[in-house]
């Protein structure tokens, strides 16, 4: 398999807020990196997609290996899931707890991560936030998930979070120079746009008008 260079970091985007923001940093900071997108089936990721697709036009990374997509379908798994079925999406007043996916960082993870460790590229960032409240966003799962993927591959894989101990406020903070209306956040998509009502369009909008930035989102009618 092809080695990337030493210095490359591999970036696990959503086309989200914190994940788009995140790579945006890696670049300003001067690293080359490598996205990874990982389609699973659901319902919002024809959106997602498109929109970090977007966004990595517009932010043309002087040093990107270009976006690598890797298939992971749930519906097996996940069966009559709302992610699945559209049933009974979480609302914008339900709790985080309410948009919880089993096992959703151990899916998103195994794919890059062990195409990291087969290509030579030693870091995998990921925007995982200050106040997650899953048990698959805590330092003590990444650091057994690390321990598990070097006993498998025989390669070090070193999981980063540096926005770990950061507040989506501030998060969002850093990229208000950004074209964070190219990045994509709703888990009910109408017609392409937000649907405004979600739990994540909620968390969208209360994420904007805490930083005191202008929503420039395209929210459905």
């Amino acid at each position: 398999m092809q080695r990337i260079s030493d210095t490359t970091i591999g970036v696990l985007a959503s086309g989200g807020l914190d994940s788009s923001i995140l790579l945006a940093q890696l670049v300003q900071q001067g690293r080359r990196v490598q996205p990874f997108y990982v389609r699973c089936g659901l319902l919002w990721e024809h959106e997602e997609q498109t929109a970090l697709q977007s966004f990595l036009g517009r932010l043309k990374p002087p040093r990107s290996e270009g976006l690598h997509v890797f298939d992971l379908p749930l519906a097996d798994l996940y069966g009559e899931h709302w992610s699945l079925s559209g049933r009974n999406t979480p609302p914008a007043d339900s709790p985080d707890e309410a948009v919880y996916l089993p096992g959703r960082n151990a899916l998103l993870t195994i794919k890059p991560a062990i195409w990291c460790a087969t290509h030579g590229i030693e870091e995998l960032a990921l925007a995982v936030l200050a106040g997650n409240p899953f048990a698959d966003a805590t330092p003590e799962f990444f650091s057994d998930f690390e321990t598990s993927l070097h006993r498998a591959t025989g390669q070090c894989v070193r999981f980063m979070r540096p926005f770990a101990q950061t507040q989506k406020t501030d998060v969002l903070k850093l990229g208000r120079e950004l074209p964070l209306e190219l990045t994509f956040s709703c888990i009910a998509p109408i017609a392409g746009l937000h649907c405004g009502r979600c739990n994540k369009c909620a968390e969208r909008q209360h994420a904007f008008a805490a930083a005191g930035i202008a929503d420039p989102t395209r929210y459905a009618p």
